[in-house]
């Protein structure tokens, strides 16, 4: 795939920016989407352009999923120096001296009321499946016919709709339920004030990552990977186009980059 002539003088704009953050989706973004979350994986070409960003003077990396942290260092197998959000902006990784997530009791037990709705949801809706977050838990809907999975999302929003202080989000075939409400937006905010980023570039594939593309400020460089509405600036059509972009960043990052 050729870059559009506007992408490509937005990177090459981004790259000569004196402190860059690189905050990336994994799942959509990074990695195709598959059945089994536990499957997914980056493509080659991103892993390696971002190793070697991470590398060059000035640049930092990070990840930013919806994934709890424990799963998403075992798919990303991310080097122990990228900055890591989770959970959609609840789990925070940026560095070992950071806070880890604590719940409140309240939070806890709101937490347990949840999973118990969603796993009555799971055993009743055949093709669905759980997943267990710190701070909330998902409903799959990805391996489950489409009229079961429409009336298992019903179905949830029904039994956690009397729950009161929770958040609910629906995603590419699952419904993402928490007891701390935090975003994308949010965790890239932080990423920014941390890293003392100058600009960013930050893609995803999900409505999820639109908190994000909405907080993006002139100089940064937005992109939605696939169809959808979106804020994003800019579009590519898949995972493997996206590998595209990192491979041209790395380039003009590389000859452009500041010096340490």
């Amino acid at each position: 795939m050729a870059l559009e002539p506007e992408l490509l003088s937005a990177l090459a704009s981004l790259a000569a920016t004196p402190r860059l953050l690189v905050a990336l989706d994994f799942d959509g973004t990074l990695a195709p989407l598959v059945e089994r979350a536990e499957d997914a994986r980056a493509l080659p070409a991103s892993a390696a352009a971002l190793r070697a960003l991470a590398g060059l003077p000035g640049t930092t990396t990070a990840l930013i999923s919806g994934r709890a942290l424990d799963s998403l260092r075992v798919v990303a197998e991310p080097p122990e120096d990228m900055l890591l959000i989770g959970s959609h902006g609840a789990e925070t990784w940026t560095g070992p001296d950071g806070a880890a997530l604590a719940l409140t009791a309240d939070q806890a037990e709101l937490l347990a009321r949840a999973v118990d709705v969603v796993e009555h949801t799971v055993a009743t809706h055949p093709g669905t499946r759980i997943e267990f977050k710190p701070a909330g838990v998902v409903l799959h809907t990805r391996t489950a016919a489409d009229d079961v999975a429409d009336a298992a999302v019903a179905a949830a929003r029904a039994g956690l709709a009397p729950l009161g202080d929770i958040s609910v989000t629906d995603g590419k075939r699952v419904l993402e339920v928490s007891v701390i409400r935090a975003d994308k937006g949010q965790g890239l905010a932080l990423l920014r004030e941390t890293t003392g980023a100058t600009a960013l570039l930050f893609a995803g594939d999900d409505v999820t990552d639109e908190h994000a593309q909405r907080t993006l400020r002139p100089g940064d460089v937005g992109i939605r990977i696939g169809p959808g509405r979106t804020s994003a600036p800019f579009t590519v059509a898949t995972p493997e186009d996206f590998s595209q972009v990192l491979e041209e960043l790395v380039s003009l990052r590389t000859s452009r980059a500041p010096t340490r």
